[in-house]
């Protein structure tokens, strides 16, 4: 990747974690550290992958994406708003009543937003759909859906694996968030889903494993899913559950907690730091 590019996305991406902090500390509510470990993979889809224009958000042409693991919607707002689709200032919004940027994301209200996602194992059921429309429709766009590594315990998940290989959906991209952590624990004490690559190449999957704060594997991988043919492809990314903010990575405990006034306070002053030595 070349540099000047990979640091605007670093710097991008800076950003959209501060978006996150912002909204759940408005909201005192939300879950904060599943959307911090997908800020790296949102932010290089929509600033350098993905084919949207903020304003023209509902184009035929569009590339797609669901959010299959929907309780991290202040990650894709953050990245909607910082990519043009709303305001910015909007994020503080973050589940007031009338705000249209609630707990889970509402497709009818939201510019940008592709599904209507939040019960665990269904989005990528939809991304399926999507993707065979366009295969029938001779559409050219692609299909992306981020999913968490708890939500693969849901069967669901499996019957749409099934279903995206058997009709050789390789306009599908998904990307499991493999974090480690999930409301109860541990996945792997909870129920472990391991080895994942293993299971979606068993169920005929075009498989790639990476690094997901590194924009560089990043690219690669959603390079090899492009070049792939008559297979859907899944992006296995290792990732860290509040990436960016010191004493809330690898911590389960901030699944689903806000931060209190001295911890935003922290968090807030941690992340401008990136951005400063970014800059």
């Amino acid at each position: 990747m070349d540099k000047m590019i990979k640091k605007q996305l670093e710097q991008t991406a800076a950003k959209v974690r501060l978006g996150i902090i912002e909204g759940v500390y408005n909201a005192k509510s939300g879950h904060p550290g599943g959307s911090l470990s997908i800020a790296d993979t949102l932010t290089y889809l929509y600033f350098a992958r993905m084919n949207v224009d903020p304003k023209n958000p509902q184009m035929p042409e569009r590339d797609r994406l669901v959010l299959s693991k929907g309780h991290t919607a202040p990650a894709l707002y953050s990245v909607l708003a910082n990519r043009g689709f709303f305001p910015v200032e909007e994020l503080k919004t973050l589940r007031h009543i009338d705000s249209r940027l609630q707990g889970h994301p509402v497709r009818n209200k939201i510019p940008g937003v592709d599904m209507s996602t939040g019960s665990l194992g269904q989005g990528i059921s939809a991304a399926c759909g999507m993707a065979l429309s366009g295969k029938l429709s001779n559409d050219y766009y692609r299909v992306y859906a981020i999913l968490g590594d708890g939500e693969i315990e849901e069967g669901q998940v499996w019957e749409a694996a099934m279903f995206a290989a058997h009709y050789q959906l390789d306009n599908l991209c998904i990307v499991v968030d493999n974090n480690g952590l999930q409301i109860d624990g541990k996945i792997s004490d909870v129920m472990s889903p391991y080895p994942i690559d293993e299971k979606f190449k068993a169920f005929g999957w075009n498989v790639v494993c990476i690094d997901g704060h590194d924009f560089d594997e990043i690219e690669k991988a959603f390079d090899n899913a492009e070049r792939k043919l008559n297979c859907p492809t899944a992006i296995i990314q290792k990732s860290v559950k509040g990436k960016g903010v010191s004493f809330m990575e690898d911590q389960v405990s901030w699944h689903g907690t806000a931060p209190n006034e001295e911890q935003y306070n922290q968090a807030k002053a941690e992340l401008e730091k990136q951005l400063a030595e970014l800059s």
